[in-house]
């Protein structure tokens, strides 16, 4: 099945309410009992069964109460790291992730990306560097891997490191 998020013209990280505001729109432009001809029709008809499954999809992934799991594909679970990603909580989305077996080169980056967002860079760049080594022609798994270097570099500086000191202060 396709992503059902992107069936419904929407963003991975979509809420329910966003869910059903997208579906409603995009029934009412293709609902089959507004067509007369027969083979549009039909188009129509297999555009509405399409929709029907994402909606139904993307509501049951936008539920608070899924928690991921061996069964589920990883694409679900990186959908669900990027909602709690989205909504500034990569602690969450790096527990959506730790949750999931089977690990491909999509993974990796978010988990990467899951990495920069809490500023751990140096482990954001080994999983930008796994992602490159599953999908070695992948130019935005090469890109982010550089921006984790460069934030590395960064950190390293006097200024980098006084940063660093206040941030640990303000935790405490």
């Amino acid at each position: 099945m396709n992503n059902p998020f992107e069936v419904l013209g929407l963003r991975g990280w979509a809420d329910q309410e966003e869910i059903r505001n997208a579906y409603r729109a995009l029934v009412k432009q293709c609902h089959p009992d507004m067509i007369q001809d027969p083979v549009l029709k039909q188009e129509a008809q297999t555009r509405m069964v399409a929709l029907n499954l994402a909606y139904e999809e993307a509501l049951r992934l936008a539920s608070p109460k899924v928690q991921a799991t061996e069964e589920m594909p990883t694409a679900a679970v990186i959908l669900m790291a990027e909602r709690s990603l989205s909504r500034n909580n990569p602690e969450g989305a790096l527990r959506q992730l730790l949750k999931c077996d089977k690990r491909d080169g999509d993974w990796y980056y978010m988990q990467g990306r899951v990495l920069m967002a809490m500023e751990q860079y140096e482990s954001a760049h080994q999983s930008f560097r796994q992602a490159i080594k599953l999908c070695p022609d992948n130019n935005v798994f090469r890109s982010a891997a550089l921006a984790a270097v460069i934030e590395q570099r960064k950190e390293e500086t006097i200024q980098g490191r006084v940063k660093k000191i206040f941030k640990s202060f303000g935790k405490k």
